[in-house]
């Protein structure tokens, strides 16, 4: 399978005078979930709507699979998408409006009632969907877009209005996916549900890109912070390791930089030192999206 399975490639989209995306160019990788961050107004439904084929950038392209996506007939097993509202008249239930999707992307009816019962739909799929809550209709725009059962999930902003039992489970449904060597891309809002669902983030500002990668290359670990009543043991064993310690006379812990919690840990087994407690220190993600989409001067 390839490495790259949807490619953005110095996308660009221009509404006369305004940029609402500008030359864009990112992985989205198999087998894992991607995040796309950025504040309001960044132009990351824009992105999503390229990158799904609904909108056509001014310049720039989208591969799948490495051919461009235009040359690609729309297919519901290719890409699945979730942008804004589940599109569903609010007359219709929410079983007759999948079939209506089903019907036209020559799906068989059987996946309607199992997409239905993915999303947790099912005791409530004969009912009008203007009746249904914003979570629910949220729920029933990812049914629409599993339809096909894709090899691509766009999807946008889709734990707005779910509970937390949505949230819990729409986080297992995205690492199920990966874990079945789909690609997802799903853009949030929810900086720490991101922190503990995606593999891959990609951030963006005023339409610019300014990160992509590994979140762990984003929010690496800063220290071990340790607390002990043997401080001078200890910090003889650290630095003779070639890690720093530092007190903080506020809390009464010390945090070791230049160390890893289990070397940490080892080093004051065999100095015979007892520690209270032993909690790595990472950047948080709040942190750095703060950071580099310039909410923080």
């Amino acid at each position: 399978m390839t490495q790259r399975l949807l490619t953005a490639e110095r996308l660009t989209k221009r509404y006369r005078r305004l940029t609402a995306v500008d030359d864009v160019s990112f992985d989205v990788r198999p087998g894992v979930v991607t995040g796309f961050l950025g504040p309001n107004g960044a132009g990351k439904t824009t992105m999503l709507a390229m990158l799904a084929g609904l909108v056509r950038p001014t310049s720039g392209r989208v591969l799948l699979g490495g051919t461009p996506l235009r040359e690609r007939p729309p297919q519901a097993r290719t890409i699945g998408v979730a942008i804004d509202s589940c599109g569903a008249h609010p007359g219709r239930s929410a079983r007759q409006h999948l079939r209506i999707l089903a019907g036209f992307a020559r799906l068989p009816r059987t996946r309607v009632e199992e997409v239905l019962e993915l999303s947790g739909l099912t005791d409530v799929a004969g009912r009008r969907v203007g009746t249904f809550s914003l979570g629910m209709r949220q729920r029933l725009g990812l049914a629409a877009a599993l339809l096909g059962d894709p090899e691509v999930l766009l999807l946008d902003e889709p734990a707005n209005g779910l509970d937390p039992e949505g949230i819990r489970w729409l986080r297992t449904l995205l690492r199920e996916r990966a874990a079945r060597g789909r690609a997802v891309l799903v853009s949030s809002h929810l900086l720490s549900e991101a922190a503990h669902t995606v593999d891959d983030v990609v951030v963006v500002r005023e339409g610019r890109m300014v990160h992509a990668g590994p979140i762990a290359d984003l929010t690496p670990a800063g220290g071990v912070w340790v607390r002990t009543d043997e401080p001078g043991r200890l910090t003889e064993a650290v630095v003779r390791a070639g890690g720093r310690i530092t007190a903080d006379a506020t809390t009464g812990r010390y945090l070791i930089d230049g160390l890893d919690a289990p070397v940490v840990a080892d080093l004051a087994r065999r100095a015979q030192v007892d520690l209270h407690e032993l909690t790595p220190q990472s950047t948080s993600l709040e942190d750095v999206f703060l950071e580099l989409t310039g909410a923080r001067s």
